[in-house]
């Protein structure tokens, strides 16, 4: 379908449009650059200049949180000042190391992203937050800054609030890989918003997505309509925006209560800058995509989450070293057996509750595992599925293949509705539905993410996003669950995704596979050298 063809399409036909569009085949890829020069990568970082900056303190190797802390027991809640939204900056958005290699030097952050392009940008919107001068803030993770863009009017014998809101600058992505770009920014939000929740509950605070806001609304709040401010500079896409409140949600509060023109009257200041001068393409189907997820603003009904048990883990890490040690792993050791408690564990961490980071909103959990177990202790290779509802569960075996066999595992957790579908060996199926990489297959498991798809997204298109928001806060807590067992995981964006849904028999638009993850002992390259994230912080402990 071309793309003038997409301006004659509802916002339901356009997003479904888009989504089969930006399919990779094992005959070809989605459409993307024919070639990269990476002297001329998009700036990962960008700054308002003319904007006033306020310098933020580190803080995090002071944090006395242990991981288990953020879901399991909450600590005091710390107050609500500059030190403390520094802190919460520094552990979800901050960066967690640099890394050189000959004359080439990139930075690591804690909240990862496709390709190491960060898309996200993220304010910080302030009310009587000691330390900080009300209004709206840039985050410049590079410098662990804030730049004032409004300060806004007086609003004395209010409390002391703050809110974060998240956008995407779409072309950071699409500079690599072109079309499917609009997927990947939107799981680098759920990336995004893990990274916030658990910073949020290593200071015993709560964090609220705020649902049924429009695009405008988002736009305002995030001084991202201001056409003069970016003229000649890319445009950021207004995601989410998220409350955060310094403990428990106060009985009877309703955290989507949020004033939806808080700056007007304020002073404005700085101007965004360039981050790619010289673009070689242009992808207007990105700009349709997201036109079409922005049409509706529903609230959804709001689902009560089970109080599942927890499983314990091995040991107990300090929280700022887990949050900040997250890495990707580049390779893994294909002969390495994971111990088949962990992955019990990591598979636990994944099952919705009303706890971080799952509390973060009030929905069903639409997205559902299906697993390519290769090397668990105990377990027999083979294909797997995790429902993560009784309802999922009963639509999956009427939509997969008729002779998946629904195998409950022995030995697995009561609360834990993980089953075999298939004996196998299924190394080369899970390397080649995931674009032929070598990670999908020499991990210990990978895993692909089905979500409940057609439905929602016909009910409100605006669930395409949602969606994979929830497919990354999945790969988050994966992320953070393997570094806890001294292990590693690594987000997978390129797939074939009709292949994958041939092999499991899904012959409708029901369920669509929208990420990939896998998981595994690492191989480190001794080549590349790791330096401090920031001067003056001192380091944790390597994990690998």
């Amino acid at each position: 379908m071309t793309i003038a063809a997409l301006d004659t399409l509802s916002p339901v036909e356009t997003i479904l449009a888009y989504h089969a569009r930006t399919k990779h085949t094992l005959a070809r890829y989605a459409p993307g650059p024919e070639t990269l020069d990476w002297d001329s990568q998009p700036d990962p970082f960008r700054v308002f200049v003319g904007a006033p900056r306020v310098g933020l303190p580190l803080a995090a190797h002071r944090l006395e949180t242990r991981f288990s802390q953020i879901f399991e027991a909450p600590p005091r809640p710390a107050a609500l000042n500059l030190e403390s939204v520094a802190l919460l900056l520094e552990l979800s958005f901050g960066l967690a190391a640099w890394k050189v290699f000959g004359p080439d030097r990139w930075a690591l952050r804690c909240n990862p992203s496709s390709g190491n392009l960060h898309p996200t940008e993220v304010y910080a919107l302030t009310a009587h937050v000691a330390g900080l001068a009300d209004g709206l803030h840039h985050y410049v993770s590079r410098d662990h800054a804030l730049e004032q863009r409004c300060r806004a009017p007086a609003q004395p014998g209010n409390p002391a609030r703050l809110w974060i809101g998240l956008s995407s600058v779409h072309w950071r992505e699409a500079w690599k890989y072109g079309e499917r770009a609009f997927r990947y920014c939107q799981l680098d939000i759920g990336h995004a918003l893990g990274a916030l929740r658990y910073a949020a509950g290593a200071l015993g605070w709560s964090a609220r997505v705020l649902e049924g806001r429009d695009a405008a609304t988002l736009s305002a709040v995030m001084g991202l309509d201001r056409a003069s401010d970016f003229s000649g500079a890319e445009q950021e896409d207004a995601d989410v925006l998220v409350a955060i409140e310094p403990g428990p949600w106060p009985s009877g509060f309703d955290a989507d209560a949020f004033s939806d023109r808080p700056l007007v009257g304020g002073d404005w200041a700085g101007h965004a800058s360039v981050l790619d001068p010289r673009p070689l393409y242009r992808w207007p189907i990105i700009a349709e995509a997201s036109r079409a997820t922005r049409a509706t603003a529903m609230r959804p009904v709001p689902a009560a989450l089970p109080p599942l048990p927890h499983l314990t883990g091995p040991g107990d890490a300090p929280a700022a070293e887990i949050l900040l040690g997250r890495r990707s792993a580049q390779r893994f050791d294909s002969r390495f057996e994971m111990p088949r408690a962990v992955f019990f564990r990591m598979l636990d961490a994944v099952m919705p509750r009303a706890v971080a980071p799952w509390d973060l909103w009030q929905r069903a959990p639409a997205l559902h595992p299906v697993l390519f177990v290769h090397r668990v202790e105990g377990l027999v290779p083979g294909l797997y599925a995790l429902p993560r509802s009784e309802a999922a569960g009963r639509a999956l075996r009427a939509a997969l293949r008729a002779d998946f066999v629904w195998e409950p595992v022995e030995g697995a957790p009561a609360h834990l509705p993980l089953v075999r579908l298939v004996h196998s060996d299924c190394r080369g199926v899970a390397r080649t539905v995931s674009c032929h990489q070598a990670i999908a297959s020499d991990g210990c498991f990978a895993m692909s993410m089905l979500a409940e798809f057609e439905g929602a997204v016909r009910t409100d298109p605006s669930q395409y996003r949602q969606l994979h928001w929830e497919a990354g806060l999945l790969g988050h807590v994966l992320y953070l669950e393997a570094e806890v067992a001294g292990l590693r995981g690594t987000g997978i964006g390129c797939f074939f995704d009709d292949a994958l849904h041939e092999l499991l028999g899904l012959t409708t638009l029901e369920f669509q596979t929208l990420y990939h993850f896998t998981v595994g002992r690492p191989l480190t390259d001794d080549r590349i050298a790791t330096l401090p994230a920031y001067e003056g912080r001192p380091p944790f402990p390597a994990r690998g």
